[in-house]
């Protein structure tokens, strides 16, 4: 069984880390560069950095920042918030950057993922999917139901959850893995902060539908969320809260899912 991996995400504006429950009241939690650092060495596998404001406001991602992480981190890490060209992509990763990961700009930049895959590999590409559970029947505006499913759809929004898009969640999964991306950074942004565990019923139908590595996002509350997540099929666990909140329970967290048994890096 492939090991399962435990990553601490930093969402950032204005350089600060900030967190809030359904991607809205934020609050200041502290330094990037420091939180990253110290989660590194408390046996965090991975890091994923997002400019959660630049697609909203429109600005270039902070490349001094990523320098700067680059500089003082010995694990992978993964940035997204504001990638909408190839050329963005190409500076993220020569500042120092394992992976890219786009999201509202893989819907709204045609060809965008077969090129990063082309120039980058699908290794470096990871497209992230921000998603919302709707009522049967439900529509956004004009926008008909895309989904057959008698229990309800996932529409996909972006631009922080702020913008409905219309779209079925798993079939959005199934094509951005057949345009090149290789890896699916999956939020529920009805659970996300809530730390009442992650939507498993999202997560194992993305999981289920998709030939690439899923990691779950939104709800971390417990290793027992993780443990759930990873029985639907996740290969990865997204935290923020639980760990911004107390940095030391990233070590605590594996060892309580390698006793329940799975498999974690040491």
């Amino acid at each position: 069984m492939v090991k399962k991996r435990l990553i601490p995400c930093l969402d950032v504006t204005g350089g600060r880390v900030v967190k809030g429950v359904n991607f809205v009241d934020l609050r200041d939690i502290g330094d990037p560069v420091e939180l990253a650092t110290r989660y590194s060495d408390l046996g965090a596998d991975e890091l994923v950095f997002l400019d959660i404001t630049a697609t909203v406001h429109g600005h270039d991602p902070l490349l001094r920042l990523i320098e700067h992480m680059s500089e003082e981190l010995e694990i992978p890490f993964t940035v997204g918030g504001g990638i909408s060209a190839t050329e963005h992509a190409r500076a993220i990763l020569r500042a120092g950057a394992d992976k890219v990961s786009v999201n509202r700009a893989a819907l709204d930049v045609p060809g965008l993922i077969e090129e990063l895959e082309h120039e980058f590999g699908a290794q470096a590409v990871v497209c992230a999917i921000d998603a919302k559970r709707r009522d049967p029947g439900e529509v956004e505006g004009d926008t008909p139901h895309p989904a057959g499913r008698p229990g309800g759809w996932f529409e996909v929004v972006t631009h922080g959850g702020r913008t409905p898009r219309g779209i079925d969640a798993v079939e959005w999964a199934q094509q951005v893995v057949r345009r090149g991306a290789g890896e699916v950074l999956l939020t529920s942004i009805d659970a996300d902060g809530t730390r009442a565990g992650y939507d498993l019923e999202l997560t194992g139908l993305i999981c289920d539908a998709v030939t690439v590595p899923v990691i779950a996002s939104g709800g971390a509350g417990t290793a027992a969320h993780m443990a759930d997540a990873f029985a639907v099929g996740a290969e990865a666990a997204l935290v923020a809260s639980i760990v911004h909140e107390a940095p030391e329970r990233i070590s605590v967290l594996k060892s309580e899912l390698r006793e329940a048994g799975w498999p974690m890096r040491i």
